[in-house]
């Protein structure tokens, strides 16, 4: 779970699995802000997708280079149906919906087209 966190940057899951990825991915990114050979080692050996290691490195840590913690937030959704499991979004803070994004460039084409 924490592969697929750091590969779509945002899970659904019961809360009790959230919390418990949020303490393993806090520390992964704390360890991925200094790229040395040592984080990377430690990081690989928890993580198995190496491509998601050097995104890990190269992507995600240097957008929370100024951030001194709380990398991760955890958005309630209520009951699921069965076993009454709470089911949260567990999503990285500067997570972006692609609607929003796609509405930015939009509106910046629309700004630069009327000038």
């Amino acid at each position: 779970m924490l592969t697929s966190l750091f590969r779509y940057e945002r899970i659904r899951t019961t809360k009790a699995k959230a919390l418990e990825i949020r303490r393993s991915a806090e520390k992964m990114i704390t360890r991925a802000k200094v790229d040395s050979v040592h984080n990377r080692r430690i990081v690989s050996s928890r993580l198995y997708d190496e491509g998601i290691v050097a995104k890990l490195f190269t992507n995600i840590a240097p957008r929370m280079k100024e951030r001194p913690g709380g990398y991760t937030r955890i958005l309630k959704l209520g009951e699921r149906y069965g076993d009454a499991a709470e089911v949260v979004i567990l999503e990285l803070v500067d997570y972006q919906l692609a609607s929003e994004a796609s509405g930015r460039k939009k509106a910046k084409k629309q700004n630069t087209a009327a000038v």
